[in-house]
């Protein structure tokens, strides 16, 4: 069943483009979970491997394309605190990524009702 959009009531078609940026705006914020979920593994793996060193050990870290020499305890700090961070942000998105959804579904049903309704 093919549906021709200009035949459509004017307040479907404002639906579907309302969809269609919910649409665009749920990937977006699945790709923004994606990149933090990547950043906290690195955290968690950094945090894990500076566990594993002493604490007078020298380590490094990497700001822009220098390698800056810095103290463990210090460092493991710094990504204790970016992990902390990075949960909380992961926390909100996934909450955003959630009602985003919730409301996608419920407007494909009504449009989903009214193009049943109009055809009728």
């Amino acid at each position: 069943m093919s549906i021709d959009l200009n035949q459509l009531d004017p307040e479907v078609r404002k639906q579907l483009q309302q969809l269609q940026q919910m649409q665009q705006n749920f990937e977006f914020l699945q790709n923004q979970k994606l990149q933090l979920e990547s950043k906290q593994r690195e955290a968690e793996l950094a945090i894990e491997e500076l566990n594993k060193l002493e604490p007078e050990e020298i380590v490094y870290k990497s700001i822009g394309g220098l390698m800056i020499k810095s103290k463990r305890d210090k460092l493991l700090d710094e990504k204790k605190n970016e992990n902390t961070t990075l949960e909380m942000r992961l926390k909100t998105v996934n909450q955003k990524v959630e009602r985003v959804k919730n409301q996608l579904e419920t407007l494909r049903n009504k449009i989903q009702q009214s193009i049943q309704n109009q055809a009728a």
